[in-house]
């Protein structure tokens, strides 16, 4: 005889018959720390983290800033960011919490960023 393994045994017990498991206070769980969530969409920039950082508005750091030569053209995508011509040479910076493929660079009276990858770092 099986006891409990065949449906229809009149021997076997439902499971809702089992007891169940005393409920835990909320209290008595351990804190889990949480990660905010800032919803974004693929090729969009995150106009949260960006819209503090305003390149025409920063002044560049005392100490860091650093000569580079421009390796390729780059056209400017909006107006945070600044368009280079290979060969020519500007002042880059970083800014806190910059995203670290971007540099502040500047042209003369033009400031805004600048992707890395297009840029030879010097002195």
């Amino acid at each position: 005889r099986f006891s409990g393994t065949f449906v229809g045994n009149a021997d076997s017990t439902s499971p809702a018959a089992a007891p169940s498991p005393p409920a835990v206070a909320a209290a008595t769980l351990p804190a889990v720390p949480t990660i905010p969530v800032v919803p974004t969409i693929v090729g969009v920039p995150n106009t949260v983290a960006e819209g503090v950082l305003n390149p025409n508005e920063v002044k560049p750091p005392a100490s860091g800033t650093r000569k580079a030569r421009v390796l390729y053209d780059y056209e400017a995508a909006d107006s945070t960011e600044l368009a280079l011509l290979a060969d020519e040479m500007i002042t880059v910076y970083s800014l806190p919490g910059m995203d670290p493929d971007w540099l502040i660079g500047e042209r003369g009276n033009q400031k805004g960023k600048v992707p890395v990858t297009y840029l030879e770092l010097l002195s």
